[in-house]
């Protein structure tokens, strides 16, 4: 039997389900805290009561279906793994993205158990969401570099323009801080007697919103640039599409606002927030490329 061996394109289908299955268990941690489920398994790392599986009870089900969400996600991103030390070419910085994913899950899966031993604490959950966002953008990078070919990196734009971007995402990390910040002030703690911060729910609210404005203006004024510099389609594309789900998800942060919170909008909205932010990764990949004529052929599978 000949050793297995992958194709850069092959490689990154694998990369594109580990970066799904990171979304996927964002959302249903969401699920988990909307449902009011965050103590539905108060032990850690098993159940209840040395009981690994949960027992026939709505709030202790939702938690254990999330946990063994997060195993499948481990496969997803051991997968990642593997594959980078069989894709041909083979290539280091590949393999070191998806060694993080492995020690982000590694991490995500203790500070969970963190945040249920202690009660679910606003900043363990805050802390929880946020480092997903983190294995969202190791992921996304991993997944925009897996299929490229094996050769130096060159920029497409001017430097002006790149840290125009730069600035641009750095006032949606602020909002996605600040989004977490209301969420730890808010009414969906993930049960209802948990403790929450000492915020007024309208003040940190506003500022969230005003962070989310300074972004989406940042990122048209860096549109504008791009397009006066002739910037290359792709890259504009990556620009608007951004811009699309930016906007999407303030119509949904401002109508959640303004209709008590609803748990339907808000779970869209947590979903609307990982979009959001893998976007703005995805943009400020495009603002690089390795050139075609660089590009080494892979042998094709074989078992």
């Amino acid at each position: 039997m000949h050793r297995l061996r992958l194709r850069p394109d092959t490689y990154r289908r694998v990369t594109v389900v580990a970066l799904v299955a990171l979304g996927f268990i964002v959302v249903t941690g969401g699920t988990v805290r909307l449902t009011g489920s965050g103590l539905g398994c108060p032990d850690w790392p098993t159940c209840a009561e040395d009981r690994i599986v949960a027992p026939w009870d709505y709030h202790a089900m939702v938690e254990f279906v999330n946990r063994t969400v997060t195993g499948l996600v481990s496969v997803a991103v051991v997968a990642a793994v593997l594959g980078s030390l069989v894709r041909v070419p083979r290539r280091r910085d590949l393999t070191l993205l998806s060694l993080g994913l492995v020690a982000g899950v590694i991490a995500q899966i203790v500070l969970g158990g963190l945040t249920v031993l202690f009660e679910l604490k606003p900043q363990f959950v805050m802390a929880h969401f946020l480092l997903s966002m983190v294995l969202v953008t190791n992921a996304v990078v991993l997944v925009a570099r897996a299929g490229q070919p094996d050769a130096p990196r060159r920029p497409v734009t001017s430097s002006t323009v790149r840290r125009m971007a730069q600035l641009s995402a750095a006032l949606a990390a602020v909002a996605v801080v600040w989004g977490t910040v209301v969420t730890g002030s808010g009414p969906h703690g993930g049960d209802p007697d948990v403790e929450r911060l000492g915020f007024f729910v309208p003040d940190v609210a506003r500022l969230h919103s005003l962070s989310v404005l300074a972004f989406l203006a940042a990122t048209l004024v860096t549109l504008a640039r791009l397009r006066a510099e002739g910037a290359p389609p792709a890259l504009l594309r990556r620009a608007e599409l951004l811009l699309a789900v930016a906007a999407a998800q303030a119509v949904v942060g401002w109508a959640q606002y303004f209709t008590g919170v609803p748990e339907l909008l808000v779970g869209i909205h947590i979903a609307g927030a990982t979009a959001t932010w893998a976007a703005v990764v995805w943009w400020l990949t495009g603002f690089h490329h390795r050139p075609a004529s660089a590009e080494v052929r892979a042998e094709p599978v074989r078992v």
